[in-house]
């Protein structure tokens, strides 16, 4: 809608001011209030990721016994096929004004949704725990080195209090104050990263041998193929998310720039990585202690290898990325918990998930200890997220980009009906590729001294469990389209891409504020 279009229709161009707490939850955003861009996704999107965890998340290949070289193609390879796997689902927001949850009806069933309602409620949980833990510690730990700041159970509390109750208020403003916060993270943060290259330039040595004296010695390829993975699962962990920021993009803006922004996003989160194997390597060979793979503490390792005048800078970075991951993973969940249980409001819902998380924070650091716990969790919720993002790719490709942006909005309004009803609100297709795959790959995971599955020690010693659930989940989705084919009224005026429908009657759409009766009369292209 154009501005003359929206002074004739009474609609105010008034862009909303960020500190008006925002009043959408996941109905379809209205076209007069999609002003984000491309570059606001992508702010989002790597601010989320340009943080200390991601750069715990960069230590990996050193822990895992690789060179510097090794760690390198290891990170590259994890992270530019992370890219490619998570961009898509940039697109979903654009075209329906939604999350990808809610969107994920159609593929999933009006019920079936829940699935990735609850997959990035429990994501975000478990990366906003990651997040405030790995922050705090660096923050407690930098002022303990620059200003004897006692390492006590008090500086830690109060520490990671600030934080969450920081990200707290953020979310609670919502989109606008959130975007604003990572317009600022990703500058202040970036250049922190860059000022880490003087830091620690008289120190590096990209020579840095490992353990494996080339890729024919034992071991090698489980812990190159390993620390890929891990790489690998950071641009996974966006997927249920990317819905949340995106839908403020205008659904006319072209899907290569929204798909170009999500994998843009995520290549430049090589600066946090980057710093996190170079670091690493550092504290490999200055203070070997620090990365006992038995015991790691990446954080202690930093701080023993800084120089003073960088301590500072770390608290910083810790500070700020401690307030960008957990906006963009609390924010989502607060949204996606408002949807399933819609008599909480967005406001409502984001401060009753929060208090919960900050409740689980604190239980888990003073009380049972679960922080390598809660990474196995986050390790296997981004496992059973992947064959969820296949299905909801191959879905958009098979219904050429084509959605009902009524009957999208069919579980949220409890109604029934529509055409994403399929079977009393399940679509048996998607929901066995999904749940098929996802238990699958559980039974491959292999991380050792953590979880190791049933079937774990099969490809001798490699975790293969999120390659091998993509694949499956593709086989298995395609396979149920071609056997059991889904409906015509599912699909748009051009018909299915590459698999075949049935005809069979759409159910009209009926309950509250239902507004017509069949379904058919609410279908909109977006």
């Amino acid at each position: 809608m154009s501005r003359a279009d929206h002074a004739a229709a009474g609609v105010s161009d008034r862009a909303p001011s960020v500190i008006e707490v925002e009043q959408h939850g996941v109905e379809r955003i209205p076209d007069a209030d999609r002003t984000a861009r491309p570059l606001d996704l992508f702010r989002l999107a790597f601010g989320g990721a340009n943080t200390f965890a991601t750069c715990v998340l960069g230590s990996f290949p050193i822990l895992f016994g690789l060179s510097f070289w090794q760690g390198l193609a290891a990170t590259g390879l994890g992270l530019m096929v992370g890219a490619l796997i998570l961009a898509p689902l940039a697109v979903f927001g654009p075209v329906n004004g939604t999350n990808n949850a809610v969107s994920s009806s159609a593929h999933l069933g009006v019920h079936g949704r829940v699935v990735g309602s609850f997959l990035s409620l429990l994501t975000a949980i478990a990366f906003f725990s990651i997040s405030v833990w790995s922050s705090g510690d660096a923050l407690v730990g930098g002022a303990h080195r620059l200003a004897g700041l006692p390492e006590s159970n008090l500086s830690y509390s109060v520490a990671y209090a600030l934080f969450a109750v920081l990200v707290l208020v953020v979310c609670v403003y919502g989109f606008r104050f959130m975007l604003l916060v990572n317009k600022i993270a990703v500058a202040a943060a970036s250049l922190l990263f860059v000022l880490g290259a003087f830091a620690f330039a008289g120190d590096f040595d990209p020579s840095y041998a490992g353990a494996f004296a080339s890729t024919a010695a034992p071991g090698f390829w489980p812990s190159f193929i390993g620390a890929a993975l891990i790489v690998l699962s950071n641009p996974i962990s966006f997927g249920a998310f990317l819905g949340d920021w995106s839908r403020y993009i205008p659904a006319e803006t072209p899907r290569v720039r929204v798909m170009g922004a999500a994998f843009l996003a995520q290549l430049a989160t090589i600066l946090p990585f980057l710093f996190g194997l170079t670091t690493a390597s550092i504290i490999a060979a200055k203070a070997s202690e620090y990365v006992d793979p038995a015991a790691p503490n990446y954080v202690g390792g930093l701080l023993a290898v800084s120089p003073a005048w960088y301590f500072l800078p770390v608290c910083l970075i810790a500070l700020i990325g401690g307030m960008s991951t957990g906006t963009t993973a609390l924010y989502g969940t607060g949204l996606d918990f408002s949807s399933v249980f819609p008599r909480f409001n967005r406001v409502q819902a984001t401060v009753f998930i929060g208090v919960l998380s900050i409740g689980f924070i604190f239980l888990g650091r003073f009380t049972l200890n679960l922080t390598q716990s809660i990474s196995t969790f986050a390790t296997l919720i981004v496992t059973c997220t992947a064959p969820w993002m296949v299905i909801m790719m191959l879905g958009y490709v098979t219904r050429r980009g084509w959605y009902d942006a009524e009957a999208l909005q069919v579980f949220n309004r409890r109604q029934r009906g529509g055409r994403y009803w399929f079977t009393h609100g399940w679509n048996w297709r998607g929901m066995t590729a999904w749940l098929l795959a996802a238990m699958t790959a559980i039974l491959f995971v292999n991380i050792p001294g953590q979880f190791v599955g049933p079937l774990g020690g099969l490809a001798g010693g490699t975790d293969i469990s999120l390659p091998l659930g993509l694949a499956t989940a593709a086989v298995l989705y395609l396979a149920m389209l071609a056997a059991f084919p889904e409906p015509r009224g599912v699909f748009g005026p051009e018909g299915p891409r590459l698999v075949r429908s049935r005809d069979v009657p759409v159910p009209p759409i009926e309950g509250p504020d239902a507004t017509a009766a069949p379904a058919a009369a609410t279908t909109a292209r977006v």
